[in-house]
């Protein structure tokens, strides 16, 4: 829990979030796949608005993203700090 009782793991992933938004919307070169990358990215935003999100709807989001914005070497530390904040909630359970 941080000093404002939230879940640690819900603002560590809302900072990851934010900042890689912040470096997608600044980045001036355009690619295929950008807005499915922004669309998932609001998704993640809005999922941890409500409180701990559901890791298999983390982690398809994140696979998006990685799709999407993966072969942009400008964005693979954002891409990175996402991965490690969404990989803080475990893995999800097994069928």
């Amino acid at each position: 829990m941080t000093g404002r009782g939230e879940d640690a793991r819900v603002a560590e992933l809302r900072t990851a979030v934010s900042r890689l938004r912040r470096e997608l919307a600044a980045h001036p070169a355009e690619f295929p796949d950008r807005g499915i990358a922004e669309d998932e990215l609001a998704a993640l935003a809005a999922m941890v608005v409500s409180g701990i999100p559901e890791v298999p709807l983390l982690r398809r989001s994140l696979l998006l993203i990685a799709g999407a914005i993966g072969s942009v070497s400008a964005l693979s530390r954002g891409l990175a700090e996402v991965r490690t904040a969404v990989d803080l909630f475990g893995e999800p359970p097994r069928r």
